[in-house]
């Protein structure tokens, strides 16, 4: 059977493509052997391929979840932070995007006449990490997954706290400053809002497909969990 895999990120530049059809004889086919035979095919990516995750049909996939041909495939490096694509939800509320991201138009659509407090996390590109400095970073996603993955924090912001979120991130390359995501929040008192903004960029750092790139004037580097720092962050309250 033929198999298309979507791939990202560092493993995207190994490979050197950001698609992939591979041909396999095993029947059925399952996320762990593919993974096992991408690596045995591509043994220059194969360190990246073995910590990478599997997602199928827009769902991480454990190693015996079973492909089809007509699965739609992709291989998530343990990354975070192509061409830039734009896309958003049919409510409005989460959208990837190469613009500029306007936090105020965001918080917005969130605000209930119900809710006495409301707050915008707002994640910006830093300079200084330690000693060392960045000029810019680029943003890569899953776009189709990772909008998906964000209704689900919403969906789950919304369960737990009674609070309305939306969140917006960036992809393309982002300079000093510039913000490369947002969320804003609203809840019944301020407690929960807090407590909720957090889940949100912390949920969404462990499940969201988006991939980050540190650009220096020495080079660039792709940052994985235990390489990068947190961005930069502002907080703004409304009560």
């Amino acid at each position: 059977m033929h198999v298309s895999i979507r791939l990202f990120a560092g493993l995207a530049e190994v490979i050197g493509s950001s698609t992939l059809t591979f041909h396999a004889h095993e029947s059925p086919l399952t996320a762990g052997k593919l993974k096992e035979l991408l690596s045995a095919s591509y043994p220059d990516a194969a360190p990246q391929i073995n910590v990478s995750l599997v997602a199928v049909d827009r769902e991480y996939a454990p190693d015996d979840t079973e492909i089809a041909e007509s699965s739609e495939v992709a291989l998530i490096p343990p990354v975070s932070g192509g061409e830039p694509e734009a896309d958003e939800t049919a409510d409005g509320l989460f959208s990837i995007t190469d613009q500029p991201l306007k936090a105020e138009l965001l918080l917005d659509k969130v605000q209930d006449v119900n809710h006495g407090a409301s707050l915008l996390f707002v994640g910006t590109t830093r300079e200084m990490t330690g000693d060392q400095q960045t000029t810019a970073l680029h943003y890569e996603a899953y776009v189709p997954m990772a909008l998906k993955k964000l209704q689900e924090i919403g969906l789950q912001i919304q369960e737990r706290w009674q609070a309305h979120c939306a969140i917006a991130h960036r992809i393309g390359l982002v300079g000093l400053k510039e913000a490369s995501v947002v969320i804003a929040v609203s809840a019944p008192h301020r407690d929960t809002c807090y407590e909720a903004s957090r889940y949100a960029i912390e949920a969404l750092k462990v499940s969201v497909p988006v991939w980050k790139k540190d650009i220096r004037d020495s080079g660039s580097q792709w940052l994985g969990k235990d390489l990068q720092a947190e961005e930069s962050s502002s907080y703004k309250q409304y009560s």
